[in-house]
């Protein structure tokens, strides 16, 4: 067996035909034989767009809180073990080898997939750890993901929108009963999208889930100059905000990371009850707000095995982190990394971008080819100068030429010019770009994470 952590790597890669190869037969299989049986509470996160987020602050707010938590992401950036964290740590190289040993030992001929060797190696990380909650993000749709095989005491779908077609099906309704799958009966499910597909609420009631929704169960707004901030969300001397980021927005401006809309402040309602006046989280962007609410109504519903004060709120809203998700690198000229890549994140990243003040916008962006690249293209036309192109050198990754040929077809206003890798695009950025322009990376995790090691960043 492999004696180091890159060995185990590629040898998990080699290890299935496929790279995705949905189902929970085998990783049950296998996770019955590990004994792998969880006595803490569970916090299941899917959706679209906006998972790393709510994982990154349901992660923070807890910590803040005092728990010991296991967080359990995908992909990774720069190095495998930001997949699996304990206590906001990264896993080591050791304990991850060691999980993977055992795994290798059990499985006999069930073949695993990466992404199932991984699951089942972060849940044997936080079972010696004794963490005392785990929160878990699907990696691909919800019903048949490995994830799946662990049972949810809070499940969230931040968003359902059209992406991994080949997987989930072509229409909305057929991706949103898949990303339902991780709903359990008798536990709260959180729905943070503001058209709430009829599979959602439909497999919802089938399964005895009771369903949260934005807007109605839960919900945030913000207050107004004059003051109050509303209670209940029925908005007295305040604004309820319940907005789909696939319609048409009207840029609004934005406060600096970690600085409140509407003065600094923003007000969060459920079931439950309220907490006013919360500091805008550490990740940039308004959208943000959804993200966060669907977080807080995650811990409302949770909060007899979980218990979380308002100081730990706002500190954990105050001090999340999550690369690649609106990123804004210190130094002139601006550099903005977000791994948007699928025409709904890149609407989000738009409407960011034109929250900012004016500036010339270069654009280094590269795409994987089983990506909906004119649809992200559309999404970001109007915010970009100059089109910095090249090609991800990865089985999925779309070619310099592929990209080239989306954005000529598109027709888009902005020059465009092709690169031979992200590297070359990155440092033709930074030559043409003033120090009141910005540089904004987009299009893959391939893309920030070259971007990333080019400028010499680490992912802790």
């Amino acid at each position: 067996m492999p004696n180091t952590l890159a060995g185990w790597l590629t040898y998990l890669e080699s290890l299935h035909p496929k790279t995705i190869a949905l189902g929970l037969e085998r990783v049950a299989q296998v996770k019955q034989r590990l004994n792998l049986q969880p006595d803490f509470p569970i916090i299941v996160v899917g959706g679209t767009n906006g998972k790393g987020s709510v994982c990154a602050m349901l992660e923070s707010i807890l910590h803040a809180a005092g728990y010991r938590v296991g967080c359990y992401t995908s992909p990774h950036l720069l190095d495998y073990n930001e997949r699996v964290r304990i206590g906001k740590q990264q896993a080591s190289d050791a304990e991850l080898c060691a999980s993977f040993a055992q795994i290798e030992q059990v499985r006999g001929d069930i073949p695993l997939t990466y992404f199932e060797f991984g699951t089942l190696a972060a849940m044997q990380c936080f079972i010696s750890h004794k963490v005392d909650v785990a929160i878990l993000e699907v990696g691909l749709g919800g019903r048949l993901d490995a994830v799946n095989v662990f049972d949810a005491d809070c499940s969230v779908v931040t968003s359902v929108d059209i992406d991994h077609t080949d997987y989930l099906g072509d229409t909305r309704e057929e991706i949103a009963f898949e990303k339902a799958g991780i709903f359990r009966s008798g536990h709260v499910a959180i729905c943070a999208d503001s058209d709430v597909p009829q599979a959602l609420r439909k497999h919802a009631q089938e399964v005895g889930a009771p369903l949260w929704c934005i807007g109605s169960e839960f919900g945030f707004h913000l207050p107004s100059p004059a003051g109050g901030g509303g209670t209940e969300g029925e908005g007295r001397g305040g604004e309820t905000h319940v907005v789909s980021i696939s319609k048409t927005l009207s840029p609004t401006p934005l406060p600096p990371a970690g600085e409140g809309l509407s003065g600094g402040q923003w007000n969060f309602y459920s079931k439950v009850g309220t907490r006013n006046s919360l500091p805008f989280p550490a990740l940039r962007g308004e959208f943000q707000l959804y993200n966060a609410s669907a977080t807080l109504a995650a811990l409302d519903a949770m909060k007899e095995k979980l218990p979380v004060n308002m100081q730990s709120v706002r500190r954990g809203l105050v001090e999340v982190q999550l690369a690649g998700r609106f990123q804004f690198v210190p130094g002139r000229p601006q550099l903005i990394l977000d791994v948007a890549h699928n025409p709904h994140a890149a609407l989000s990243l738009a409407h960011n971008l034109a929250n900012l003040p004016p500036a010339k916008t270069f654009a280094v962006f590269s795409m994987l080819k089983d990506k909906d690249i004119a649809g992200v293209v559309r999404a970001m036309d109007a915010q970009i100068n100059v089109w910095l192109v090249a090609g991800i050198d990865a089985p999925r990754g779309a070619t310099t030429s592929e990209l080239a040929q989306v954005l000529e077809n598109e027709g888009v206003r902005g020059e465009v010019k092709p690169f031979v890798s992200i590297a070359h695009a990155l440092n033709e950025a930074s030559i043409r770009a003033g120090e009141n322009d910005r540089i904004a990376a987009f299009g893959s995790f391939y893309t920030v994470a070259e971007v990333m090691q080019v400028r010499g960043m680490r992912n802790n």
